[in-house]
């Protein structure tokens, strides 16, 4: 079995879309391609594509064109498909190539999309990528002061690609992290708008950050980051109780699709921001979550970090 993922924001709360494959190989894949649907001359290389990957996948079905009308014979190794990909697919970004994988990163002029075909062997590297929602929320004790890490999957623009690297707050567990919140004194132009957002809608009473999440679904998206935002947390929590809007005063926005879970150890929300562009994500974690979710924490932290998950 191999596995197909492609990272496009027009698809699903997570903004993905997976699917396994029957193959061994990627290779094997590429070559059942060539089989049916280079070989047989009529068939519908979209529709083709689209049965097996669950949707249009943009530019991949440049290779199988090109090799229709070029005669092109199907690769027998891993390095002869880097080569007939590297010279007929489009793509607009990056192409990595090797036994185990193909990784391509383009762009449809809106935001950027990439996607990988990769084998069983490399799962550990990628578990947040084949992981739906919600992530689990179970928790493992452990010494010391511990942090809080914030990966804010947002984006503004056509920035649509580890825009926000992860934020990260020592010395706080997530279960502290509405009180440090309300009384920190960092710097906080430091910070990313969704952050500031956030402790501004924590409330004094809060002790999680379920209530806040909430809030943050009803709020509306500043065009720029309002000064009322880094004041002192009163002033900040009450400019932005002023923000909340009805939900039926967003346009292109549902915020009854928006999915949203609060626990001891893990925050996490997907939180529906466009007709056109759908979900963006935000995971709230400590030191507690990750020891129990090792590889899962690894993963999200590099995808939150780099477009190519295996990189």
């Amino acid at each position: 079995m191999i596995f197909f993922v492609y990272r496009t924001h027009y698809e699903g709360p997570l903004s993905k879309r997976v699917r396994r494959l029957p193959d061994a190989t990627v290779l094997g894949w590429f070559r059942r391609g060539w089989a049916e649907v280079v070989a047989d001359q009529t068939g519908d290389v979209d529709a083709w594509l689209e049965a097996e990957l669950g949707g249009d996948v943009y530019g991949l079905h440049t290779i199988f064109d090109r090799a229709r009308e070029q005669g092109l014979a199907a690769p027998e190794s891993w390095q002869e498909l880097r080569g007939l990909l590297q010279e007929h697919l489009y793509f607009e970004g990056e192409l990595r190539v090797d036994a185990h994988s193909v990784r391509v990163l383009t762009d449809d002029d809106e935001v950027m999309l990439p996607y990988f075909f990769f084998d069983d062997t490399l799962t550990g590297e990628v578990a947040y990528l084949l992981h739906d929602w919600p992530l689990p929320s179970d928790a493992a004790e452990v010494e010391g002061d511990g942090a809080t890490h914030a990966v804010l999957l947002t984006f503004h623009d056509g920035d649509s690609i580890c825009q926000q690297p992860p934020f990260t707050f020592p010395g706080v567990r997530l279960p502290d992290l509405a009180a440090h919140l309300r009384s920190t004194a960092d710097d906080l132009k430091t910070w990313p708008v969704e952050l500031l957002e956030l402790r501004a809608l924590v409330a004094p009473e809060d002790d999680d950050l379920g209530s806040a999440l909430e809030r943050r679904n009803l709020l509306p998206d500043f065009d720029e980051r309002p000064a009322e935002l880094y004041g002192e947390h009163g002033e900040a929590h009450r400019f932005a109780l002023a923000q909340l809007a009805d939900p039926g005063a967003f346009s292109g926005r549902d915020p009854g699709r928006t999915l949203l879970r609060s626990d001891e150890h893990l925050a996490q929300m997907s939180i529906h921001l466009s007709g056109f562009f759908g979900h963006q994500q935000w995971f709230v974690f400590d030191d507690m979550w990750i020891a129990r979710h090792e590889d899962l924490a690894r993963s999200l932290l590099r995808y939150a970090t780099v477009w190519d998950p295996f990189e």
